[in-house]
Parts: structure tokens; C-alpha cells; sequence
């Protein structure tokens, strides 16, 4: 692990306080690929089991891709419970990224059993849920719950985008993961968009000449 300053890990200190007030069960929420011009957005909804919770997470950003495999694994062996679920890019196009992702954390929780009591989420809006929900700023690194939801919805992310970079090899989807490089700016004016391109973002209008 690359972390070692202790005051940068997310801790389960906000998860005791509210299972001791309220109980369970406690989910946390987040989501991979706002960002890239390709690729779906992933969300990831993870409730985790107090008295087994893997050493070593934390906020997804700052660990490498082989710490992220090995704690994906810890975490969906040992989680009370956890669901994924995939806005494709073209629910992104007619929804939008924001609505796409708040549909993409709705559809993780929906499909947990038993229901969440409180949903603690990644960022600054909520999806709509059937249970209360808490909007937490950089709560990937702050909560655990929602750390352990990120690292679920990178890693699943990351392998979605590796197995996009073998059925077009060209476009090096493998590396830069549908991220705007100029690997993959060379790529699509190059070569085109694929169907994984998001048609509703602004450089990939600009690839097919749309203004």
C-alpha cells in the first residue's frame, strides 16, 4: 500500500456512530467514470461487516490497480452485502452524466437484500433512494464504506475498459481507460468514434463534426 500518513485513511468512525444510534444495515455509494469521453459510468454499493473489514482500503484514486484487485477480492468475500450496477454510454447521452450516475447508485441499491437503513454517498447529490441518504464530500476518503464502494466500482470499471481496449485495440482503452489523453485524442481523430464514445461529450462532438 502507498499510504502512510494515517490522517489520509477513511475510518469506520461515522458508520459506528450511526449503527450504535440507529443500527443497520449502513451503505456506502460511489461511482467510477464521470469523467472519460468512452466508456459506462459504474456505481458500487457496499454494506460492510464491522467486525470483518479487510485492512487496507481506501479511497480508490490512491491505490494502484494491483492493491485494488486485492482488496476488491477481500472486500466481496467479506461484505454483509454489495451490488454494482452500469450506466452504459447511452443512458450517459439522453440522461446526462449526473442523472446517469445517480441512476447507476439508485440501481446498486436497489438490488441489495436486505434494504440499507442509511445510505452514505460519495459527493454532493443523492439519487433517489427508499431509505435516508447523507451526501459526503470526498467521502472516499473519510468513510470506509464508501471507500470500499469505490475501489468496487474502479476495479469493475478498469476490467470493463481492458476488454473494451481488446475489441478495439487502436484506441489503447487499456491505458488510459477512456480518459481524455492525447493517446485517445489521436485515437478517435484518427480513426472515429467507437459505440462505447459518449456522443453527448463536447470533444467527442467535435470528432464527428458536431457543433
Amino acid at each position: 500500500m502507498k499510504i502512510s500518513d494515517s490522517r489520509l485513511r477513511p475510518t469506520f468512525e461515522l458508520e459506528s456512530v450511526e449503527l450504535a444510534l440507529g443500527g443497520g444495515p449502513i451503505v456506502g455509494i460511489d461511482e467510477a467514470g464521470r469523467g472519460p469521453w468512452a466508456g459506462p459510468v459504474v456505481a458500487a454499493a457496499v454494506v460492510l461487516d464491522p467486525a470483518n473489514i479487510p485492512l487496507g482500503i481506501a479511497d480508490s484514486k490512491v491505490l494502484d490497480a494491483d492493491d485494488r484487485e486485492a482488496l476488491y477480492s477481500r472486500i466481496t468475500a467479506t461484505a454483509t452485502a454489495y451490488s454494482i450496477a452500469i450506466a452504459d454510454p447511452e443512458r450517459i447521452d439522453r440522461d446526462n452524466i449526473l442523472n446517469a450516475t445517480l441512476w447507476a447508485m439508485k440501481e446498486a441499491v436497489s438490488k441489495l437484500t436486505p434494504a440499507p437503513r442509511l445510505a452514505l454517498v460519495d459527493g454532493n447529490k443523492l439519487p433517489r433512494l427508499d431509505c435516508p441518504a447523507r451526501a459526503i464530500v470526498k467521502g472516499d476518503a473519510k468513510c470506509l464504506s464508501i471507500a470500499a464502494a469505490s475501489i468496487l466500482a474502479k476495479v469493475t470499471r478498469d476490467r470493463i475498459m481492458i476488454e473494451m481496449g481488446r475489441e478495439f485495440p487502436a484506441y489503447g482503452f487499456e491505458r488510459h481507460k477512456g480518459y481524455g489523453t492525447p493517446e485517445h485524442k489521436h485515437a478517435i481523430q484518427r480513426l472515429g468514434v467507437t459505440p462505447h464514445h459518449r456522443r453527448s461529450f463536447k470533444p467527442v462532438q467535435l470528432a464527428l463534426s458536431i457543433t
